[in-house]
């Protein structure tokens, strides 16, 4: 009995052991059977846009090439979907111009994107959006599924197969979640979109929304900001006019992304780009040499420079605005800058120009720029910078440094670009040796772009681009800190004191230490006055700054009476009388006191011969003698301090004054 439960228990044991090898074997075979295939990495051109791809995450390898300005980008960290992906991944630094792999998911739209330069690509500001993505480098993430086909917006993407029929991109369901159905609304000259789009279901608000706009995270925190819910890319027709109006719509709170409001649909423009880059809002004149010795060929390539030029800018009404002006014997305006408002249409009027032949007599042209290029009739924007830039094949057959001096004193930024200098054996032919330097106002090699030769001159295109977008460094035109001849107007009387004559000297130096100083620049001078009157230094004195602050510490009190109005008219007389024709006249007077003599009748001469005049009252100083001295509105120009110690806060004011009273005033 023992013996036959032994052989029974002995049998079950031998058929699970049969049993769970089967078991192991099998599993083997099903996971052997259900391996993944391996994954392969969709390949896109540079121009292919974020929007165009409906995937809400994937994995693309991009080509070689992209850090091409035509490739344009809209933000930093977070771009618009209507950016090229992978000039976008160029900019934020996951790749470099010899292209590969990166993972892109999509975000909300944003209601500002940021331009930048950075890595070599300049992006671009953009209003506002209704879908952002952002870019890290292409590894895979655990547990994440890439498509290895990328479903296309329409049929016509540069990366589709011919003949390929597109798919929208379904998003899989999240519990708790419900699939929206959705109208669109056809826009007019458009086909009307097939309604087999299965739109995303809407996110749970842990998820994130399209209505809540995100901002872009620092580089380093990108990972958070990659867990946003995209918005929905919907599919336009592939008929639509030039570009997909589902893509091309502006987000704006209140509507549904991919959606364009009907009384919107015929005023919106549907390309940002047609407005320019409000970072880089300049009135550009380009003077380019139509001279006989340039010869056809060069000329041709001068004018495909302009057109790279008009690309990278980004030409447009809120951006940038470019005329151009060849010269030859004499001069003459192509077009001016309110002609062409867009950098297409200006790059076909670029290329319709024909040479004019003759000398290249570039002072004329830059002559001809200052009196009539810019102008409120030709399009001058009076807020934007006047910036010219001067080609010059070779050489000038005329003197250029007097009209760039008059052109720089009248508001403009001259940029000379020479291309192909004169040789040493033909250098003897040239009418102004070093014209270059002469011709702008800085050797510093920012204003003046010396090119060997004309097939290198497309390595130009982003150097001038950025050095004349770049306003703050725009400062050898006519500004409020750098156009004016300023003479300050000293009491030296009694009342003054050693110790507070040297407070009041500290003052001046404060001033004019805000101010660009030098010969083309501002200039500064100086008189003390007491009953009688001392000429301290004049405007052709000094032209640096530290000269300048170091004539100022050198003034010594000279003690007496208070003759304001005899003071006022020594400075018109030997002071003013040697200020250039095209500068502002500023008379910073500072008195401590009531005057001695009339000063009603000296005032009313100093404003009708344009000097504008700043009165700075101490202590004892009269209230209605400042208003009297002053230019209208005496409110802006006239300050009163109780204290010599307090003179100090009053610089900023008058810094503030000096710059609001210029930018109220026209240009040209």
């Amino acid at each position: 009995m023992v013996i036959v439960v032994l052989t029974m228990k002995s049998s079950v044991i031998e058929m699970f052991l049969v049993l769970l090898v089967t078991g192991i074997h099998s599993n083997k075979e099903m996971t052997k059977k259900t391996k993944r295939p391996k994954f392969t990495v969709p390949q896109i051109n540079c121009d292919v846009k974020a929007g165009k791809i409906l995937n809400p995450e994937f994995i693309v390898k991009c080509p070689a090439g992209c850090q091409d300005p035509k490739y344009r980008v809209y933000g930093t960290d977070a771009y618009a979907s209507f950016s090229s992906l992978c000039a976008a991944a160029v900019h934020s630094g996951v790749l470099d111009n010899s292209g590969g792999k990166i993972l892109v998911r999509k975000a909300a739209g944003q209601s500002g994107y940021r331009g930048s330069y950075s890595n070599g690509v300049q992006s671009l500001p953009l209003p506002r959006w209704r879908e952002s993505f952002v870019v890290a480098e292409g590894r895979p993430q655990k547990g994440v599924t890439y498509p290895s086909a990328l479903a296309y917006s329409s049929a016509k993407s540069p990366a589709a197969k011919a003949g390929q029929t597109t798919k929208a991109y379904q998003k899989p369901s999240v519990p708790g979640t419900t699939a929206q159905p959705v109208t669109l609304m056809q826009v007019p000259g458009t086909t009307p979109v097939e309604a087999t789009h299965t739109t995303l279901p809407k996110p749970t608000p842990s998820a994130g929304s399209a209505t809540s706009n995100p901002r872009p995270q620092p580089m380093g925190q990108r990972s958070r900001e990659l867990d946003l819910w995209p918005t929905t890319s919907y599919p336009s027709s592939p008929n639509s006019p030039r570009t997909n109006p589902g893509e091309m719509d502006l987000w704006k709170p209140g509507l549904d992304a991919g959606f364009v409001a009907k009384d919107e649909a015929s005023t919106q423009s549907l390309d940002p780009e047609s407005q320019g880059d409000p970072n880089c809002k300049v009135d550009v004149a380009f003077l380019i040499d139509g001279s006989s010795s340039i010869g056809r060929r060069r000329f041709r390539l001068q004018q495909q420079f302009l057109a790279d030029v008009a690309q990278a800018l980004g030409i447009g009404p809120a951006g940038p605005l470019m005329g151009v002006v060849q010269y030859g014997d004499n001069p003459a305006t192509q077009f001016n800058l309110k002609t062409h408002m867009n950098s297409q249409d200006l790059k076909t009027a670029i290329e319709k120009i024909t040479q004019r032949g003759g000398l290249s007599n570039v002072g004329r042209a830059i002559s001809f720029v200052t009196k009539n290029f810019f102008s409120k009739a030709n399009g001058n924007r009076g807020g934007a910078p006047n910036v010219a830039v001067v080609m010059v094949d070779g050489w000038p057959t005329d003197k250029v440094e007097e009209a760039s001096r008059l052109a720089r004193e009248s508001g403009i930024n001259v940029f000379f670009i020479t291309v192909e200098g004169a040789a040493e054996n033909e250098k003897q032919f040239v009418a102004e040796p070093n014209f270059a330097n002469k011709a702008v106002c800085r050797t510093n090699g920012f204003y003046a772009l010396s090119v060997p030769s004309w097939l290198s001159l497309p390595k130009s295109v982003q150097p001038l681009v950025k050095r004349v977008c770049d306003t703050e460094r725009l400062a050898c035109s006519k500004t409020c800190l750098n156009s004016a001849d300023i003479g300050f107007v000293i009491d030296g009387s009694s009342s003054v004191g050693t110790s507070n004559f040297r407070t009041v000297l500290q003052f001046v130096a404060n001033v004019s230490r805000e101010f660009e100083i030098s010969d083309t620049d501002t200039r500064v001078g100086a008189v003390q006055y007491t009953y009688e009157q001392r000429l301290e230094f004049g405007f052709d004195a000094y032209s640096t700054k530290p000269d300048v602050l170091s004539a100022i510490k050198r003034v010594g009190y000279w003690s007496g009476g208070t003759s304001t109005g005899a003071a006022i008219n020594f400075a018109l007389e030997q002071l003013f009388k040697e200020s250039k024709p095209n500068k502002r006249k500023l008379m910073v007077l500072i008195t401590d006191g009531r005057s001695y003599d009339d000063i009603r009748i000296p005032a009313t001469a100093a404003h009708r011969k344009g000097v504008i005049t700043y009165a700075i009252g101490i202590a004892w100083a009269a209230q209605d003698e400042l208003e009297i001295i002053a230019s209208h509105p005496a409110r802006d120009h006239a300050f009163f301090v109780d204290e010599f110690d307090h003179l100090y806060r009053s610089v900023p004011k008058v810094i503030q004054n000096i710059c609001a009273e210029f930018n109220s005033r026209p240009r040209n």
